[in-house]
């Protein structure tokens, strides 16, 4: 059923020509397919040690994750999928493009990889599939399954994270302008990308050529109208499930200069999560990972190989290392301003 390089059906829309493009390859990886639920993933394996699961964004795929994966398979035996309808996985019209979805089919990935237990690390609407994935679990009695979590700027109901944006581009006129005009305009995807840095002078070369390659896939934008449809009911979700979640040690980790969804919201998510701690990366935006990998790759380590697995209270002080600051919640800052719209 898994097997590396494995070929695409051609009837599939996320293959291009007969390989990813060199813009959006992770040299040092393996690369598998496998069809859960009748949809094919892609995902990307490396490394040997504890399983960790890292789960991409909005609008993002496992090229996210191009500055973790290989330093981070030093340590743990590292899984980056594609979810469905993202980067090089199948793209279908049957897809709902809902949280719990893509969270019913990662634990469906790793029973059929043969993984009873695993780490977990998501981004922005990752860390909400991370936060679903973990409750349904729980509903299952099998939280044991995920020891830790590390959720960096997960979407979450306390960050007005473009509610407005969301609802227009869901409109008939916004998803029109979604699936007709944003797919080819490159300018449009330059800027929001280095919206999404708190210092754009740290982007590596070559990363936005990455993100278009995954989004170029016929059909990648209607998609994401479908994922923008359900997102006030993701929401509504996500709160329903922190409840489940009270022994799991988790680590809240946000840059500080993330205008996408705010830290300040950081501190409603540990209000609700009696195990958590908040860890906020200085000058870094809203893909920490990206913009300070040697930092992001040093904190995963550190939380993951050192926290135990229960009864642990984590709300005492936060060590400092180069580029962190305390975890205090930010003076004078709230969430009335407008947020960009991302994930």
């Amino acid at each position: 059923m898994l097997s590396p390089q494995s070929p695409v059906p051609a009837s599939q829309a996320a293959k291009m020509g007969e390989a990813v493009p060199a813009d959006a390859y992770i040299p040092g990886v393996e690369e598998h397919h496998i069809t859960i639920n009748g949809i094919e993933w892609r995902c990307l394996r490396a490394g040997s040690g504890p399983a960790l699961l890292l789960i991409h964004g909005l609008m993002g795929f496992s090229w996210s994750w191009r500055f973790n994966l290989r330093e981070l398979a030093r340590k743990f035996t590292v899984f980056a999928p594609d979810l469905p309808g993202c980067g090089f996985s199948q793209r279908a019209d049957c897809l709902s493009g809902s949280l719990e979805s893509d969270a019913d089919g990662l634990i469906s990935l790793m029973d059929a990889l043969g993984v009873k237990q695993f780490d977990l690390v998501g981004s922005s609407r990752g860390g909400g599939v991370a936060i679903v994935l973990a409750g349904l679990l729980a509903e299952q009695d099998l939280l044991h399954r995920v020891p830790r979590m590390i959720l960096c700027a997960p979407m979450n109901p306390w960050s007005s994270f473009g509610q407005r944006r969301v609802r227009l581009l869901s409109a008939p006129v916004g998803r029109h302008f979604v699936i007709h005009l944003a797919p080819h305009m490159h300018s449009l995807l330059t800027m929001y990308y280095r919206d999404l840095y708190g210092d754009a002078s740290r982007i590596a070369p070559g990363s936005v050529e990455g993100y278009e390659a995954g989004l170029v896939v016929p059909r990648s934008f209607h998609h994401l109208v479908r994922i923008m449809r359900g997102w006030h009911s993701d929401l509504r979700q996500i709160e329903a499930m922190l409840p489940l979640l009270q022994e799991v040690p988790t680590l809240l980790l946000w840059g500080s200069r993330d205008t996408v969804v705010y830290p300040s919201s950081a501190y409603e998510l540990q209000h609700r999560l009696a195990n958590s701690k908040v860890l906020v990366l200085d000058g870094a935006g809203h893909l920490p990972y990206e913009e300070l990998p040697t930092d992001f790759n040093q904190v995963v380590c550190d939380f993951l190989l050192h926290t135990p697995r229960t009864g642990l209270e984590m709300r005492g002080p936060t060590t400092a290392a180069t580029h962190l600051q305390s975890a205090a919640p930010p003076a004078g800052r709230d969430d009335r301003q407008q947020p960009r719209f991302a994930g």
